[in-house]
């Protein structure tokens, strides 16, 4: 099932927890302990930019391999040590935390002939393990385990998609969080591996044809055959025969193209003759869609060019359905004949509703549609006509994790989760609707019917009324001095919705508070809701999380001594936006692979695909836009801000490190509380870790330990 395919996390990821090194205990720290931090060395670079003198003391930091940079690196994670290391009461958050994260994952099965594939993670495998099952009650087996390819659970599967018959399955794999995959071809009867092998396989899409003789795939370019920096650009993609060679496989689409766009194709489910192609523009929620018909040979026609909106397509029986928000912001569902394509020609059969169209694919010769309502899943079924059927009953209010389905099968599959559900994954008829638990994560030691989830709304900056989850213990009087614990994202179309974490009971256990506040700029409310927060208007998203904040405070949940804010990536732009813009309401920050330098942030490994979220300071225009709030540019010398811990990877190949060093050695320089050890500003730089995506278990256990450790010590929380 390839409906309603989203790329959004090539383009940037939900970091929530960063792994750094545990070297913890209840006793005092091995490192030499330090008055204050390190004094980095000041180098100002001095630049005029579209009429303004911008001055930058800490570029030099910038380059990750001068002796220089590595000595700041190595006093700044001795200091860090020397704070947290004597922290009370680690050995039992890291115990507990090792419970905790025990509890595995599971993934939602997708099918292949007679088999069914998924990945499942138990107890204290560091990375999940892609299953096979023959017949739907057969037994499971390993198909690819990645945990037996490092000693430190450091190499991750990134993806994988089998054959149609599920003969074949291409996967791909990566170390130490870099992303930058291998594909490879393994055999599902014999587990035998296929010589074939392609490098530079970040985003694959693997589209296999239905005999298995070969498949589509995206590949970008090898270091050298492009200027330094671009191999993570120029995506194009490719056809490859299994057992030829991977170096001269003819390129099929690309040429030409702008090299910030994102690349896939995919074939129809019942048949060859039709490869979709769609180019993403960065992340702006624009895209486009070509056909290419490959029996007649002919290049491929553009379906949507030009059109500043989002289009998914999905072919079955010579029919294509695509998924758009053109004339609806919360997506509606056309047809059209693939042979007779034309805009003209397209006919509306799901119109637009309340909830958002997420995505939509053919099962059982029907219609399956994920909608989004109020920050939850649903999902409702249609003929191929667009009649309905009727809704298809969830668990609860929750997220779905994944659907998996065949055109010509009658089962289907979805993942599904919340708050207070873990990973589970239900079995549906599509004939009766009817829907079954196929199978469950465990979870032992935590009960989570004690535990409750409200969903309040208030009011933003501008009168924006907007949703916000709170999650604790039941009966937990709210004193007005709870410590809580308040996230949120705001970006790149992407919804906070209620999901499991094991580790987060660590801190409701203690009598924290969590909450997740559904900010502009994701993907809650459709199209005009990212839109309102993106670009120009990003302040919106600062906005409506600094009125969470207050609305928090108001409410007699918490006080400004006791909240605390978490965020990564885009969410981590999140954090130094609060960081310097109301440094006032929070005691404490953990500021996970954020983007911080928004002058300078385009320069840098992937970010080029960014700039339609963000702008470029480049452009004289959008340069007011991110120098009005770019966080290293309005830290205030002398100023009073909360204790933060910046926290990022030496192997992040999304987000440079190069933000977390510069804000944090500026902070350190010059903020009023930049030389304490009671309010400090930290820096954590994890090794042999990227940005988030493939963390081993070990890696997140000693992450979370330092968090809480930290969280636990500034908010006054006895662990």
């Amino acid at each position: 099932m390839a409906g309603g395919l989203r790329l959004l996390w090539i383009v940037v990821g939900l970091s929530l927890m960063v792994a750094v090194a545990w070297a913890g205990g209840d006793t005092a720290s091995t490192a030499t302990p330090s008055a204050g931090p390190p004094k980095a060395k000041v180098d100002v670079v001095e630049e005029t930019i579209h009429g303004h003198k911008i001055a930058d003391a800490y570029r030099w930091l910038e380059d990750a391999n001068s002796p220089d940079s590595q000595a700041y690196v190595r006093d700044e994670l001795a200091y860090t040590r020397s704070l947290l290391d004597p922290l009370p009461g680690r050995n039992r958050i890291h115990e507990r935390l090792m419970q905790l994260l025990s509890i595995g994952t599971i993934g939602t099965p997708q099918i292949g002939g007679p088999y069914f594939f998924y990945t499942r993670r138990e107890g204290t495998q560091n990375q999940a393990v892609l299953l096979v099952r023959e017949g739907l009650h057969g037994k499971d087996r390993p198909l690819v385990d990645v945990n037996q390819m490092s000693t430190d659970g450091t190499v991750a599967l990134d993806w994988w998609f089998p054959s149609d018959d599920g003969k074949y399955v291409a996967y791909g794999t990566s170390a130490s969080g870099s992303e930058n995959s291998t594909l490879y071809v393994i055999e599902t009867a014999s587990g035998k591996l296929l010589p074939d092998q392609i490098g530079q396989a970040r985003i694959a899409q693997v589209a296999w044809k239905k005999d298995n003789s070969g498949f589509f795939y995206g590949r970008n370019p090898k270091k050298g055959d492009v200027p330094e920096g671009d191999d993570v650009y120029y995506l194009h993609i490719f056809y490859h025969q299994l057992g030829t060679d991977p170096g001269k496989d003819p390129l099929i689409w690309g040429e030409g193209r702008k090299k910030e766009e994102i690349l896939v194709s995919q074939l129809p489910d019942d048949d060859d003759r039709w490869l979709l192609l769609t180019s993403y523009q960065g992340s702006s929620g624009k895209n486009e869609l070509f056909l290419q018909d490959l029996k007649a040979g002919t290049p491929p026609l553009e379906l949507t060019s030009g059109k500043d909106f989002h289009y998914n397509g999905e072919i079955f029986r010579g029919k294509i359905y695509i998924t758009t928000n053109e004339g609806a912001p919360h997506f509606h569902l056309f047809e059209v004949d693939a042979a007779n394509p034309a805009r003209a020609n397209w006919k509306e059969i799901i119109p637009e509703s309340d909830g958002i169209l997420q995505s939509v694919g053919i099962v059982d010769r029907k219609i399956l549609a994920q909608y989004e309502q109020n920050a939850s899943s649903q999902l409702r079924l249609f003929d191929l006509e667009g009649k309905a059927l009727g809704n298809i009953e969830l668990p609860g209010i929750g997220s779905i994790e994944g659907i998996g389905g065949r055109w010509d099968r009658k089962e289907a599959f979805f993942g599904f989760q919340s708050f207070t559900v873990p990973p589970s994954v239900y079995q549906v008829e599509l004939s009766s609707r009817k829907t079954s638990l196929w199978d469950k994560v465990a979870t032992p030691g935590i009960d989570p019917s004690a535990y409750e989830v409200a969903q309040l709304w208030y009011t933003s900056k501008d009168g924006t009324k907007v949703p916000m989850f709170v999650f604790h213990k039941k009966g937990l009087t709210l004193n007005g001095k709870n410590p809580t614990l308040l996230t949120g994202y705001g970006g790149f179309n992407v919804s906070l919705t209620p999901n499991f974490s094991g580790g987060r009971y660590l801190w409701l256990e203690h009598g924290g508070v969590f909450a997740v506040a559904n900010l502009r700029g994701g993907a809650e409310f459709g199209e005009d809701w990212h839109r309102a927060g993106m670009l120009d208007k990003k302040q919106n998203v600062f906005d409506d999380f600094i009125a969470a904040a207050e609305f928090l405070i108001s409410d007699k949940v918490t006080d400004k001594e006791h909240l605390a804010i978490q965020g990564g990536s885009n969410g981590g732009l999140l954090m130094g936006a609060m960081i310097t813009q109301r440094p006032d309401l929070f005691r404490a920050v953990v500021c996970q692979v954020p983007l911080l330098d928004m002058l300078r942030y385009q320069n840098f490994l992937i970010a080029k695909f960014w700039v339609p979220e963000y702008g470029s300071a480049e452009d004289a225009k959008q340069f007011d836009w991110l120098y009005a709030y770019s966080p290293y540019h309005h830290v205030k010398p002398g100023k009073e801000y909360p204790a933060i811990m910046f926290m990022t990877a030496d192997s992040d190949s999304r987000v440079d490190p190069m933000h977390a060093k510069k804000m944090a050695a500026l902070m350190q320089a010059e903020a009023a509380n930049g030389q304490s050890r009671e309010r400090p500003i930290l820096l954590r730089i994890d090794s042999k870790a990227g940005h988030g995506q493939g963390k081993p278990i070990t890696k997140q256990i000693e992450d979370g330990t330092d968090v809480y450790s930290f969280l636990f010590w500034q908010l006054g929380v006895k662990p």
